[in-house]
């Protein structure tokens, strides 16, 4: 993930939660220390995040519709999963994703 990836799922996530997230609730996500976590977030938004940041980084942005949910937490696909059921819990996925988010931020 590139520095400006970083910035723009910022934004994603700005949006999927409806509320805008600063550097500091991007440290919170990643659970970054709240001393200096925000210049963190800020630093990465210029360099990109450490390896294992962007792991992270990669299942917060499952939250936003514009970011795949991962192979290994899509379980929506698998044959015992009726095909007309995945779009709704594929959305109740993201809105417990999205919740999760929230209650870290909170």
């Amino acid at each position: 993930m590139t520095g400006s990836e970083l910035k723009q799922l910022r934004n994603d996530l700005s949006d999927a939660l409806a509320r805008k997230l600063t550097a500091a609730d991007m440290a919170k996500l990643c659970g970054l220390p709240e001393k200096g976590g925000a210049d963190t977030i800020r630093r990465w938004e210029v360099s990109g995040p450490t390896p294992s940041a962007t792991k992270v980084l990669r299942v917060l942005a499952m939250a936003s519709e514009r970011y795949p949910i991962m192979e290994k937490f899509d379980i929506f696909d698998r044959h015992d999963v009726r095909e007309e059921d995945r779009p709704a819990k594929r959305a109740a996925f993201r809105e417990q994703m999205r919740d999760q988010a929230r209650r870290r931020l909170d």
